[in-house]
């Protein structure tokens, strides 16, 4: 009878046991390499493959599908292809690219996978967001009304960029188009406004400058920087400001304002094209296939100001375009001119004048505009292009020494005035309230009465002068809804008095 219980109570706790452990099955698909070539694999026995999906690779390497055939798939390698052989084995994740998001990648250089590039190691977040993701549907928005400020007169008082905006910044190589983003980032220290710029295709002596620039200014903190080097695998590049994006995505998702920078989508368009004719997808115009409008599109439509209701936030988007000989007619740069809302066009022959930032204003424009502008400043600078405008039309009777009119010379005298006073040094911040004040005196009259060699250096001494001796009215101006006769009165009141300190 005890022999009997005991094997009763045996049994009874090794059934007990069995079912603490249930086996689990999982089916894994696997396929092999059939053909490498230049970055591309093509990888044959997957039948449940879609479009987009994550390959695992051996090595520690992942492939992006991007094309679908009857009998094979063909995948880009995110990384460095020259590892892997023909035959190796490919497995299905079953999901697309996912990258950690999160404030922890705030100070970090990371690649598009979210790899810190210093360590090779990806950042530990508590989130992950897909790259590629729907843009925000239009109900969910709200319209651009505030201003996003680069501390640089020419844009905030006569392209303003407001937050939730698209603006293009092109011009050809080497003309400062870089320069621009980067000092608009750094102008959003303690502004509340995160910051993410991607390199693609760059030199990393230019990153590094870039990352250099940014660690002098105290702005690397509110920023995170995504970096596909020249010498990244064309895959990389590709992903590179999806990735981004997707950063983006997540602070505008905790209601904060965001800042993109895309340097440059010309190396991206670059990077698609040699893909997708690896890929022999049929090439179109300039050699680019027909989905490339469709690809900068989806890209930039993610950027834009969400209604409070909806979380809130905005993701304000300077894509940078290069152009060859100023040529903004050509495929690539007349597709990103149609999908964002304005350009700042940075001219050659400005540039070798020495008129730093050398923005064309005649070819720049910015389609929100004075909705995306603060009344103070909008008051000050609604003048502004219109005076700019008449000097270009007159300028041209400059060069040949010709007689002019008293009114015309007078137009020259104050265009030329205004050329000076909009004159920028690189890395030099100037708040919105100064830009106000040094706009005063164009209006007022006061530069165009200067020698022309002294214009610079008088708003430069009267600036100091405002923020040493009346920041009070600096304050006042910051503060103030309208630009009020008693604010303008005071501000007369000051500049009269320096300016007659100057002629004596």
């Amino acid at each position: 009878m005890e022999t009997q219980e005991h094997i009763e109570q045996t049994f009874k706790k090794l059934y007990q046991v069995s079912h603490r452990f249930s086996s689990t099955f999982t089916t894994k698909e696997e396929g092999y390499i059939s053909s490498i070539s230049d970055g591309i694999i093509e990888v044959r026995d997957l039948s449940t493959v879609a479009y987009f999906e994550l390959l695992k690779l051996p090595h520690n390497l992942f492939a992006l599908t991007l094309n679908i055939k009857k009998e094979s798939v063909q995948a880009v390698v995110l990384g460095d292809y020259t590892s892997l052989n023909v035959e190796d084995r490919v497995s299905c994740t079953g999901q697309s690219i996912s990258i950690p998001v999160g404030f922890e990648l705030l100070g970090k250089v990371i690649d598009p996978l979210s790899k810190q590039i210093d360590t090779d190691q990806e950042v530990k977040t508590k989130e992950r967001y897909p790259i590629e993701k729907e843009a925000v549907q239009m109900i969910k928005r709200d319209f651009v009304k505030e201003p996003l400020y680069t501390g640089i007169k020419i844009i905030d008082g006569m392209i303003p960029v407001g937050k939730g905006q698209r603006e293009l910044i092109i011009s050809d190589a080497s003309l400062g188009k870089s320069s621009i983003a980067v000092d608009t980032i750094i102008n959003q220290k303690d502004k509340n406004v995160y910051c993410i710029y991607v390199a693609i295709g760059q030199k990393k002596a230019q990153i590094a400058r870039v990352i250099n620039d940014l660690k002098k200014s105290d702005a690397l903190s509110h920023t995170v920087i995504v970096a596909a080097p020249a010498d990244a695998a064309p895959g990389m590049k590709f992903i590179a400001p999806y990735s981004g994006a997707a950063i983006a995505e997540y602070f505008a998702d905790q209601g904060k304002d965001v800042l993109i920078v895309y340097d440059d989508l010309t190396k991206h368009a670059d990077a698609y094209r040699s893909i997708s004719l690896l890929l022999e997808i049929p090439p179109g115009r300039e050699a680019y296939p027909g989905d490339i409008f469709f690809i900068h599109s989806k890209l930039l439509e993610r950027a834009g100001k969400r209604a409070e209701k909806y979380t809130g936030g905005s993701i304000t988007a300077l894509p940078i375009i290069e152009t060859q000989s100023g040529r903004i007619s050509d495929y690539i740069p007349t597709n990103l001119i149609s999908i964002t809302d304005g350009q700042i066009y940075l001219d050659r022959e400005l540039f070798n004048k020495g008129f730093l930032p050398a923005i064309d204003i005649a070819k720049s424009v910015s389609r929100i505009g004075g909705k995306a502008q603060a009344e103070v400043l909008k008051k000050m600078a609604v003048k502004l292009k219109l005076d700019y405008s008449q000097f270009l039309e007159v300028e041209v009777f400059t060069k040949f020494g010709a007689k002019v009119e008293k009114e015309t010379q007078k137009l020259i005298d104050r265009g030329k005035a205004l050329r000076v006073a909009l004159k920028q040094d690189r890395s030099k911040h100037i708040s919105m309230p100064m830009q106000v004040a040094i706009f005063f005196l164009h209006n007022e009259g006061y530069l165009e009465k200067l020698p022309l060699g002294e214009v610079e250096q008088f708003i430069d001494t009267f600036s100091v002068h405002l923020e040493t001796e009346h920041q009070d009215i600096l304050q006042a101006i910051s503060t103030a809804d309208l630009m009020d006769e008693y604010l303008i009165s005071r501000l007369k009141t000051v500049a009269d008095a320096y300016a007659e300190a100057w002629r004596s």
